[in-house]
């Protein structure tokens, strides 16, 4: 009991002496600053404003090469996450860090656990890196599940109308929040720029080998070509592949199925086995009382 006092105590002088040295705000200052510049009428939790303060002071330690800080700030854009490649590592190790200063009071307590929890931290630390490509992958499963639907309205409109702007302007409103948040972003660089340059971006961005074909024909129709054919097949290549998305899905269903049933067997054999146990205690007690 006294190792876990003196640990704890010690964690907290260190702590209070590194906020001293650099010279990390108060957590009052922090969580005002933090208010006024999100304008907004929530409040920000104490325990947020302070692994903010921990993270930016990281941050601001933290040297990337140009080829990787290119990278991970193309994925971040890529992501929506409106932050710096040094303030994403820098959250990474914070979360990180919480998990694995328990391995401080652990060495007077337990000292064998120390490694496990700090080896913890470290998978901890690889899964946050990791997030951002696991997000990037679902933000583009959402789009592409929209082609489809994106695909059969061009090759409707193309016989009357070759206006690629208004074609997708009119799309975006219903399509996904994914897909709507890059097509507004195209439509604007449409209307201030480059139409082809503006679908090149769009194209960029996304990263999706079916995006790239629909870039294709987009461009395709800006410079005035006629490429009714290649939106009829594109149309029913993105079917075949909507519909064998669908079919994955549906053979998903029986293995849930599958998993829940033998759970609810294993409750039945469980409440036989307590009750046949039951009775087997309680007749060995009449036999022997």
């Amino acid at each position: 009991m006294v190792g876990v006092i003196t640990g704890v105590f010690c964690g907290i002088a260190a702590y209070f002496i590194l906020a001293d040295i650099y010279r990390i705000p108060y957590m009052r200052t922090s969580k005002a600053v933090n208010n006024l510049a999100k304008q907004q009428k929530e409040k920000t939790s104490s325990l947020d404003v302070w692994l903010s303060n921990i993270a930016s002071f990281i941050a601001k330690k933290i040297h990337l090469n140009e080829f990787k800080r290119m990278q991970l700030e193309s994925d971040l854009r890529t992501a929506q996450m409106n932050i710096s490649p040094e303030m994403f590592m820098a959250n990474a190790i914070v979360k990180s860090l919480i998990v694995g200063i328990f391995a401080i009071p652990m060495l007077f307590i337990f000292p064998i656990l120390s490694p496990v929890i700090l080896f913890l931290a470290f998978i901890l630390y690889r899964m946050n890196m990791k997030g951002i490509a696991n997000r990037i992958k679902a933000k583009r499963a959402k789009i592409e599940y929209e082609f489809p639907r994106l695909v059969f309205k061009i090759e409707k409109s193309i016989s009357h109308n070759k206006d690629v702007l208004g074609m997708l302007k009119s799309f975006a409103p219903h399509a996904c929040p994914e897909l709507k948040h890059e097509l507004d972003i195209t439509v604007a660089d449409m209307r201030s720029g480059n139409l082809e340059v503006a679908i090149t971006r769009l194209e960029s961005r996304v990263g999706s080998p079916l995006m790239s074909d629909v870039c294709r024909g987009l461009i395709a129709l800006v410079r005035g070509d006629d490429n009714t054919v290649y939106w009829s097949s594109l149309s029913m290549k993105f079917a075949d592949i909507q519909r064998q998305q669908l079919r994955l899905e549906a053979q998903k269903i029986p293995k849930k199925t599958k998993k829940l049933s033998m759970s609810l067997l294993v409750c039945f054999m469980l409440m036989y086995v307590v009750v046949i146990i039951s009775q087997i205690i309680s007749s060995v007690g009449v036999l022997f009382g």
